[in-house]
């Protein structure tokens, strides 16, 4: 059974045959893994379905021109982060990576017209490299920290009764952890606006000078 959703009206269908190729419903013709990506850069949306069990197959589809256009040598994924990802998968945390990775890829596309005259060279021929790299730092320590902050949660669990017999006005460990997590979430949510507002910094400093 087909299980399409009803704004597939709004996107283009592409079906993914046995044989692996792949077929473009709205022009009625077979397409490529090249054609997708180039899809995709031009911002035209599309859904991506097992043409005999109907499954939505996007994501993975997504992921294999991901590998495509590393192994051309477009080089996007640095090793650490690749180990960085892979280790969270099963992990109790992977449910928050995919917001942060979204959060910090919405927050660079906002400013990608910018950096891209930077780059041009409307400056005086100079991009500023070194507080691009430094903000790149600081996007990698946030995500550290981040972590940091969901992993002790155990081991507060546990050091929440060890001070005592169980008396009264004691937080459960569940209940501190809760509270540690929406505090957490909180913090982080604050530090990508404060992020977000060096991006624009960094964006309107050309215009400074």
């Amino acid at each position: 059974m087909t299980n399409k959703k009803s704004d597939d009206q709004d996107r283009i269908v592409i079906k993914k045959y046995a044989n692996r190729r792949l077929y473009n419903t709205a022009t009625s013709s077979y397409v490529t893994l090249d054609h997708l990506s180039q899809m995709v850069k031009e911002n035209t949306d599309f859904v991506v379905y097992d043409a005999k069990t109907g499954d939505d197959i996007t994501r993975p589809v997504l992921t294999q021109i991901i590998v495509e256009e590393e192994n051309k040598g477009q080089n996007l994924l640095p090793i650490s982060f690749l180990r960085q990802l892979i280790g969270f998968y099963g992990d109790s945390l992977q449910g928050l990576v995919p917001t942060y990775l979204e959060q910090s890829m919405q927050a660079f596309a906002h400013n990608q017209e910018q950096m891209r005259e930077y780059m041009q060279g409307t400056m005086h021929g100079i991009f500023p490299f070194g507080q691009l790299d430094e903000m790149n730092k600081q996007n990698m320590a946030l995500f550290e920290q981040t972590m940091k902050m969901f992993s002790p949660f155990a081991k507060d669990g546990e050091n929440g009764h060890s001070g005592g017999t169980g008396g009264t006005g004691a937080a459960s460990p569940s209940a501190a952890a809760s509270g540690k997590a929406d505090a957490s979430l909180d913090d982080l949510k604050s530090q990508l606006e404060a992020m977000q507002a060096q991006l624009n910094t960094l964006a309107s400093g050309k215009t400074d000078k």
